[in-house]
């Protein structure tokens, strides 16, 4: 963290590099987004995001944050995690894993070992083919 803004030190070189090879122009207002995004492995919803960016002390409407993150998911820069109709997540890592979802506190924390899909491979329907398994496992604190 950066001790004048609490905030995590960007690796700018790191970031213009992830963009560029995702062929996203950057603008202003993407760079801020991306900055705030990829500092660190996070899951945040737009919302979050869009209040993190404001609190750098730039000007971003959530329009452009819902854009932004849009334009990022199609391009494989985040995935989408969704919890239920009106809460969605943006992982900064895209790798393949399953996430607990926390409905006490709203945490989404990354399930650390890989759960091998076997239970689905059984009941597919006839003429297809296993893509992927997004799983959230929905947790509440024990006390």
């Amino acid at each position: 963290m950066d001790s004048k803004s609490n905030s995590p030190t960007v690796d700018r070189a790191r970031i213009d590099k992830l963009l560029d090879d995702h062929n996203i122009n950057l603008t202003r207002q993407r760079r801020l987004i991306a900055d705030t995004l990829f500092a660190r492995h996070q899951h945040v919803t737009a919302e979050q995001l869009f209040e993190a960016v404001k609190n750098t002390g730039a000007r971003v409407s959530k329009a452009t944050v819902y854009n932004t993150l849009g334009l990022f998911v199609r391009k494989g820069l985040v995935r989408e995690v969704f919890i239920d109709s009106s809460r969605t997540f943006y992982d900064s890592n895209t790798s393949h894993h399953h996430h607990f979802y926390n409905v006490d506190t709203g945490d989404l924390i990354d399930i650390k070992e890989r759960l091998a899909p076997h239970f689905v491979d059984s009941d597919l329907p006839a003429g297809t083919a296993m893509e992927i398994v997004d799983l959230v496992v929905r947790v509440r604190n024990s006390s």
